[in-house]
């Protein structure tokens, strides 16, 4: 059901640090990606690894899918705009993400996962976010949920925004999932020509928007279509403001940073190099995906 809000209003916003182009890079099993949060940002956008944008009509550029892989250490948040997306992993979850949908996994201390494409034409089109984990919970059990389109929070403002609420909270609207280590905000904005949105976010919070639809400008600075634009962290800022110079859909994505030191090999991503050799040495003993 979707509600029917009054635009909260700002006395001041963040502006815009700087804006990101993304990669194009080949992933899985040569799916073309552009990776839009690499991991030079990694720090400035604690607790957030990296986002992918992906989206063809071509099925050769998607088909091939993403095989198994592993993970440890961190969150992956897939969302699926258009087309369908089978999840198996070694921890006994299975599941398909379809138009609007979401997958959360959190590979804790390891699980082997796959992610292929179920259709062989159309449109494939969405988003993978990774979240990194609080070392505390790093060695946690692995654990996943599928999240359909209709069971992720939703309303409408008299400004003129559709926002469906990931995670976090917005105008007052609890989102699917929370999560008390990183607090994340994760929202899509749907805009009309001349429409505007205000979101409130903590002051500490590290916060970035990509744009995959149309062009916006956060105050007065333009922020066109497959581009990421860093918000900058002022003290005094009580959030962000949009406004869309033309129909326009946004992810806005906002985190509590972390603070810990980050270890990556490549899907493994720990505090230390000792943790990444044992996160080596346990995937190859076949030690991933105890439930």
């Amino acid at each position: 059901m979707t509600q029917q809000l009054t635009a909260e209003r700002l006395t001041t916003a963040r502006g815009v640090e700087r804006l990101v182009n993304g990669q194009f890079v080949m992933d899985g099993a040569g799916v073309k990606i552009n990776r839009v949060l690499t991991q030079t940002l990694q720090r400035r956008l604690d607790p957030f690894l990296m986002l992918d944008a992906f989206g063809s009509d071509k099925p050769g550029d998607y088909i091939a899918g993403f095989p198994e892989h592993p993970h440890r250490g961190f969150e992956t948040i897939s969302y699926m705009i258009t087309g369908r997306m089978r999840h198996k992993d070694s921890a006994g979850h299975e599941g398909l993400i379809t138009n609007g949908g979401v997958q959360w996994m959190t590979a804790g201390r390891g699980v082997v996962h796959s992610e292929m494409p179920e259709q062989n034409d159309g449109l494939m089109e969405g988003f993978q976010l990774w979240l990194n984990l609080p070392a505390r919970d790093k060695m946690s059990a692995p654990w996943y949920r599928d999240i359909p389109s209709e069971e992720i929070p939703r309303f409408v403002t008299d400004a003129g925004a559709t926002v469906q609420v990931i995670a976090g909270s917005s105008h007052g609207v609890a989102g699917a999932v929370q999560r008390d280590g990183t607090e994340p905000v994760y929202l899509d904005i749907e805009l009309a020509a001349g429409a505007s949105f205000e979101q409130r976010l903590p002051p500490g919070h590290n916060a970035f928007l990509y744009v995959f639809r149309g062009e916006v400008t956060v105050e007065g600075k333009g922020v066109p279509s497959a581009r990421m634009a860093i918000l900058a962290n002022p003290p005094a800022a009580e959030g962000v403001r949009i406004k869309a110079a033309q129909a326009s859909r946004v992810l806005l994505i906002a985190g509590r940073p972390l603070g810990e030191p980050i270890a990556q090999l490549g899907p493994f991503v720990m505090n230390t190099q000792a943790e990444l050799h044992q996160a080596v040495d346990d995937f190859r003993a076949g030690r991933f995906g105890a439930a």
